[in-house]
């Protein structure tokens, strides 16, 4: 399958986007770690009708006028990856779940680390909300765009943390 790939300038820093014919299958930090997603894309394409939309789409969440997407997605990962995926695409704008919550929600409690392995494998960041997961003690946890973006976005969304932390809980992030 042929991926192309588009760049974006976005308040969270660039972001590669990368399209199959199928779907978005990619969102890439600027300085993202190149072996974290499986979609490699080397031809640019400004054309691209699902990354103009992904653009689009984010740019509206960017201004605050967008709480979820509308997106064709092609992710590329294991089954068990994408049942986590989904799993975090049932989390509503503004919310967070911990790794704990989505374990459970899969119905396999005892899978707390895969489940944070998967997150952070995620290859659709921001529209796949892998940023609303957070530690068992409420507090910010590991984030390939890094916990300030991370922080930001949540910030965005209206949810309490504005404060890059890893394992303080909310109540002490002192946010008025």
């Amino acid at each position: 399958m042929e991926y192309q790939y588009k760049y974006m300038d976005s308040p969270v820093g660039r972001l590669t986007l990368i399209g199959s014919n199928k779907g978005l299958a990619a969102i890439l930090w600027e300085n993202d770690n190149p072996s974290r997603v499986h979609a490699k894309a080397d031809v640019e394409n400004n054309n691209h009708s699902i990354l103009l939309e992904t653009e689009r789409q984010l740019r509206e969440y960017f201004e605050g006028k967008r709480s979820s997407f509308a997106l064709e997605l092609d992710p590329i990962g294991t089954t068990f990856q994408k049942e986590v995926w989904d799993a975090l695409l049932t989390i509503p704008y503004g919310e967070t779940r911990s790794y704990t919550q989505i374990a459970n929600q899969l119905g396999n409690p005892k899978a707390v680390r895969a489940v944070g392995a998967a997150n952070g494998r995620n290859p659709i960041s921001i529209v796949v909300p892998c940023h609303r997961v957070i530690g068992a003690s409420g507090g910010l946890t590991g984030f390939a765009g890094g916990l300030e973006v991370k922080a930001s976005l949540l910030s965005l969304e209206g949810t309490k943390s504005t404060k890059p932390q890893m394992t303080i809980p909310w109540q002490e992030l002192n946010v008025p």
